[in-house]
C-alpha cells in the first residue's frame, strides 16, 4: 500500500470525519457532486489557503470557506481537512457527511509517502481515520454502506505507518468487538498499549480495563488500575468521558488496598521514568 490508490470504496465517494476524493486540479475537471467549484479569487491555492486560514483566526469563517474550496480543489490537504472537520462537525457550514467523506477521501486517495512532507503526515493520518471510521458505520446517502474489513485496512495502515494514537485505539476495538474480523483480545491490548503511551485517553481506559478484568489477557489489577487513573486524569469534566471515570470508579471498588498502593507504586516509577 505504498501508495493510496481509489479502490471501489474510496470512489464510491469516501467519507469520514477525516477524508476527500481524487484532487481537483485548476484544469476543468469536474468538481464532486455537492462542491461548487469556487470563485477564481486568489493568485494560487497555497495564497487561499493563507488568507483561509487569517479568516477563521479572524474569526470570519464566510469568507474563510470560500478561501478553503479553492486552495482544496488546488490540492492542499490542509484545506481538504479543514473543510471534511467542518462539515462534518456542521462548524460554519451545513452539516454534511457526504461533503465530508469527498473532501477526505481525497487525501487518502491522493496520499503519496514519497512526496507528503513530515508536517502533512498527521492529516493524512487522521483521514484515514475518518474514512475508516465512516466505513465501519456507513454513509446512507452515498449508499455506503458498513464494511468492517475495509475499516480495518484503514485503521491498521494508519496504525503501523503513522503510529497514529486513533488509528490504534479504532483497531483495537475492532479486535474486540470481533464483529466482520477474528476476535483477538491480545492483539487489542498490543495497539492500545501503543496508544496508552501517546497518553490516548480512551486507549488508557480500555487497556486498563482489561488488564484489571482479565478479559481476555492476563489478570493485572494492579497495572490496569494505573492506567485507568491515567485516564481519569485526561478525561476532565467532560460529560462524554463519564465512561472513564466510571470504569475507574467500579475497579477501585473491587480493589484490594495491595491492589490500590501497587498501582500508586506503579504510576510513580511510571510518571518519573517520563
Amino acid at each position: 500500500m505504498r501508495r493510496a490508490k481509489n479502490s471501489a470504496f474510496l470512489a464510491a465517494c469516501m467519507v469520514s470525519i477525516l477524508s476527500g476524493s481524487a484532487a481537483f486540479a485548476l484544469d476543468g475537471s469536474e468538481s464532486p457532486a455537492g462542491i461548487k467549484p469556487p470563485m477564481p479569487l486568489f493568485r494560487n491555492s497555497l495564497h487561499a489557503l493563507n488568507q483561509a486560514i487569517e479568516g477563521l483566526r479572524a474569526g470570519d469563517s464566510a469568507s474563510s470557506v470560500e478561501a478553503l474550496k479553492y486552495a482544496a480543489a488546488g490540492g492542499q490537504s490542509l484545506a481538504q481537512w479543514k473543510l471534511g472537520r467542518m462539515y462534518a462537525a456542521g462548524e460554519g457550514v451545513p452539516h454534511d457527511d457526504a461533503v465530508a467523506y469527498q473532501y477526505f477521501s481525497e487525501i487518502v486517495n491522493n496520499y503519496d509517502e514519497d512526496s507528503t512532507s513530515r508536517r502533512e503526515r498527521g492529516i493524512v493520518a487522521s483521514a484515514y481515520v475518518a474514512v475508516g471510521v465512516y466505513s465501519l458505520t456507513g454513509l446512507p446517502q452515498i449508499r455506503l454502506k458498513p464494511d468492517v474489513l475495509r475499516a480495518q485496512e484503514l485503521f491498521q495502515y494508519a496504525a503501523s505507518t503513522f503510529g497514529d494514537p486513533n488509528a490504534q485505539y479504532n483497531l483495537a476495538r475492532i479486535y474486540l468487538d470481533g464483529a466482520g474480523v477474528t476476535k483477538d483480545p491480545r492483539q487489542a491490548v498490543g495497539w492500545l498499549f501503543l496508544a496508552a503511551e501517546k497518553n490516548h485517553m480512551e486507549s488508557q481506559a480500555l487497556l486498563g480495563n482489561l488488564l484489571f478484568t482479565g478479559q481476555g489477557v492476563p489478570r493485572q489489577r494492579a497495572r490496569g488500575l494505573m492506567y485507568l487513573t491515567m485516564a481519569v486524569e485526561g478525561a476532565g469534566d467532560d460529560a462524554k468521558n463519564a465512561w472513564v471515570v466510571e470504569l475507574r470508579e467500579k475497579a477501585l471498588k473491587a480493589a484490594s488496598d495491595a491492589d490500590r498502593q501497587a498501582a500508586a507504586a506503579m504510576l510513580g516509577d511510571y510518571l518519573n521514568k517520563r
